[in-house]
């Protein structure tokens, strides 16, 4: 065995690449519950992969023969229907786990220098999974992914000059059709997938080139022995490696009851519009997106003002598209001179709090019919949404914070 590590060290630097990032790379000794999310988003986009391969043999990228098709592996291609709910409730985990991923570098400041670039990277990260979760959504070809495909696409047409010719080409056709679920699965399948696995790539090497962040925003690269090595910091494996194998059995052990007992949950995950196949002259009752698409579903309809210049449609998209783009810019909207919540003060704590109250209000009206109190109460949520981020620069300044300790606590 060791003649053989030699001779692959002298052409593939194999030791040297493990050595780095895992058994000498340092972590703070201080992680805590939040920092399972970050291994378990890469468990779920491999497991992603691989269920999705397993789908591609026995999926029909037909319009005619799509619907039945997923049938078909639900009912009789053996394990099939496991496969198949791995990979659709398996996206609803995903977003799971990266809301809370993103939720936990808010709360310690993992966004702030110098880890900006990771922050970037995640960030980026996060606009391609819904641009491969909306994608594959509208490849079971049911009726609710049909209707919902067909208004996110129509969305677009409003962006003067270049709208009607982007609706055009994500068709592919002048109607959703059979040229459009074949775009979506090439997209699905190969391109979409091949820059995820880019940027997770990227999002890792800058995040082990700066270290990683801990509970008290303390960087512990500051303080080393006489070897270099840091005083508050313990190798990645065999610590965190053995950590995270906790982290993903209980996320297995509730992925695994969702699967098997309430795989639907009670809608949220698979719609019962979606059991019925796709009908360009039925429209459902209620057309929704997916759950981790509401919030800014919620924010694209509660624009409402038709006064506006270029009307309320387009207004609404851009209100949607700058609930993501605000996102990007939030290393350099915080100016508190602390990271973590352990050391700041009420302000941000109250505005936080705020924050995620309306994010979740925002979902939750997104799946309700639009108008009426629904309808104050998403331009109310819209409007502590962009608070939040906007005012920042204001109210991260003038809280008081406690003194951050030279070392880990």
């Amino acid at each position: 065995m060791e003649k053989l590590m030699s001779w692959i060290d002298d052409r593939f630097p194999l030791t040297q690449v493990w050595e780095e990032h895992m058994a000498k790379y340092y972590a703070p000794k201080n992680f805590n519950f939040w920092y399972y999310f970050g291994s378990l988003a890469i468990l779920v986009l491999v497991m992603q992969i691989f269920t999705g391969i397993f789908m591609a043999m026995y999926y029909k990228p037909d319009a005619e023969l799509a619907f039945a098709s997923v049938e078909y592996i639900m009912r009789d291609v053996p394990w099939g229907w496991l496969i198949r709910y791995m990979h659709a409730i398996g996206a609803s985990m995903f977003f799971i786990v990266i809301y809370l991923h993103m939720f936990r570098a808010m709360i310690y400041g993992s966004y702030r220098g110098p880890r900006e670039l990771i922050w970037l990277f995640g960030m980026v990260i996060f606009v391609a999974l819904m641009a491969e979760s909306f994608m594959g959504y509208l490849l079971p070809w049911g009726n609710m992914s049909y209707w919902g495909a067909q208004v996110i696409i129509n969305l677009f047409g409003a962006i003067p000059y270049v709208g009607d010719i982007l609706v055009e080409w994500l068709r592919g056709d002048y109607v959703i059709s059979d040229a459009t679920l074949n775009r979506f699965f090439a997209f699905h399948v190969i391109a979409v997938p091949l820059v995820l696995v880019i940027l997770v790539f990227l999002h890792i090497v800058a995040l082990h080139k700066v270290g990683s962040n801990n509970p008290d925003g303390i960087e512990i690269k500051k303080t080393k022995d006489e070897n270099g090595i840091p005083l508050d910091g313990i190798p990645f494996h065999p610590y965190y490696t053995v950590k995270d194998i906790v982290g993903v059995i209980v996320f297995l052990m509730v992925f695994s009851a969702i699967i098997f007992f309430i795989p639907t949950l009670g809608g949220w995950f698979l719609e019962a519009d979606n059991f019925i196949p796709a009908n360009p002259v039925s429209t459902p009752p209620h057309i929704v997106p997916l759950w981790y698409f509401t919030p800014y579903y919620s924010i694209l309809r509660a624009v409402t003002w038709a006064w506006l210049p270029g009307g309320a449609k387009l207004w609404g998209v851009i209100a949607m598209g700058s609930s993501l783009v605000v996102l990007f810019f939030l290393p350099w909207l915080d100016r508190s001179p602390v990271k973590s919540i352990r050391y700041r003060g009420w302000i941000f704590k109250v505005a936080l709090a705020l924050f995620v109250i309306a994010f979740l209000m925002l979902g939750w009206l997104g799946t309700q019919p639009v108008g009426g109190i629904n309808t104050v109460l998403a331009q109310l949520g819209m409007l502590i949404y962009f608070g939040f981020f906007l005012l920042m620069p204001i109210y991260t300044r003038l809280d008081s914070t406690k003194p951050v300790p030279e070392r880990l606590t």
